[in-house]
């Protein structure tokens, strides 16, 4: 009856779980070198130099290459657009110039022309109290294209050559004359030759071939190759040196070694210039013939240039004006008397 005398509602006794005898053994044991333990220190990582660590487990980086691509394209642009700049700026600075030399062209044709508006003529170079004036114009620099300047002026200084040649065959004709009396034909040939031949030359085939590399004419081109074949067959001529022909060729001067050695050896001076110009012609003919056949130009295009030369040339048209007036008056009159 003594488990019934307990008070139901007294206060239980006070029951402490941590005070269980296998808690109490369990919390009391020492650590066994688990409380000092560090994941993160060196020594307990060991060398992982040779872990792989796989892709998923990486750390994603900000894409690098995108930005470099973007930075030297448009480092390229830059360079691309600075080279234009700059081409633009040599281009203006041409452009400039040649503006430039054109001013200056116009005002030396102005300068230089007269009140008619044409160029004032220039050659030869006469001084100013002279009675005789230059009969024509002539600029290399001004008229003559740059790829056919070199070539022109090659013709001029072969004319001067010839003329200077010419005169020289004068002084030799003339000391012949003095050591051999009956060559006094050959002395006044030689001064005719020298008065009719130099400016006939310039006349006849430089000033045609000035005029074909000035204006590109065919007609011109046609017309000193004509001429200028028949120059190199006088240069052979001359250089033979026929006798009773005005000429100091190389014929008369052996003839007059064993007479005057002295004489001889003038006239074979002359007989040697003759033989230059005839070579110098020569080679020159060949380059202005390759020149003329870069050109362009055909016998068609000169049968062209020639007709339309004559029918815009004044003194034609005033000349058919004329006939075809007079036919019809003729015809008129006819009419009338009919």
């Amino acid at each position: 009856m003594s488990g019934f005398d307990s008070n139901p509602f007294a206060d239980p006794v006070d029951v402490n779980p941590f005070q269980d005898a296998s808690v109490t053994q369990a919390t009391s044991r020492p650590n066994d070198g688990t409380g000092d333990f560090n994941p993160f220190s060196t020594p307990d990582m060991g060398d992982q130099s040779a872990t792989t660590i796989p892709i998923s487990a990486a750390t994603s980086q900000p894409a690098i290459l995108q930005t470099s691509v973007d930075l030297s394209a448009q480092a390229t642009a830059a360079a691309a657009q600075a080279n234009l700049i700059k081409q633009q700026e040599e281009l203006e600075r041409k452009a400039a110039e040649l503006d430039r030399k054109e001013q200056d062209l116009q005002n030396r044709n102005v300068g230089r022309a007269t009140n008619t508006g044409a160029k004032e003529n220039n050659w030869p170079p006469l001084p100013n109290f002279f009675p005789v004036r230059p009969c024509f114009y002539q600029d290399f620099e001004e008229e003559i294209p740059e790829d056919y300047r070199r070539i022109c002026k090659r013709m001029y200084y072969l004319w001067m050559f010839h003329s200077a040649t010419l005169f020289l065959n004068l002084l030799a004709c003339l000391a012949y004359f003095t050591a051999d009396a009956q060559s006094g034909v050959d002395f006044g040939l030689s001064i005719l030759w020298f008065l009719l031949f130099t400016p006939v030359s310039f006349v006849c085939w430089y000033r045609p071939v000035y005029k074909a590399f000035r204006s590109d004419s065919s007609v011109s081109f046609f017309f000193f190759f004509f001429v200028f074949f028949f120059q190199v067959a006088v240069y052979i001529i001359q250089s033979v040196g026929i006798p009773r022909w005005g000429n100091s060729g190389w014929i008369s001067s052996i003839s007059m070694i064993r007479t005057n050695l002295a004489v001889a050896v003038v006239m074979m001076v002359v007989a040697g210039f003759f033989t230059v110009n005839a070579i110098l012609a020569v080679i020159l003919l060949k380059m202005i013939h390759s020149k003329y056949r870069n050109t362009g130009a055909s016998f068609t295009k000169a049968q062209q240039e020639f007709s339309q030369g004559v029918l815009t040339n004044r003194s034609f048209q005033g000349a058919a004006a004329s006939a075809a007036t007079s036919a019809a008056q003729g015809a008129f009159g006819r009419n009338q008397g009919n």
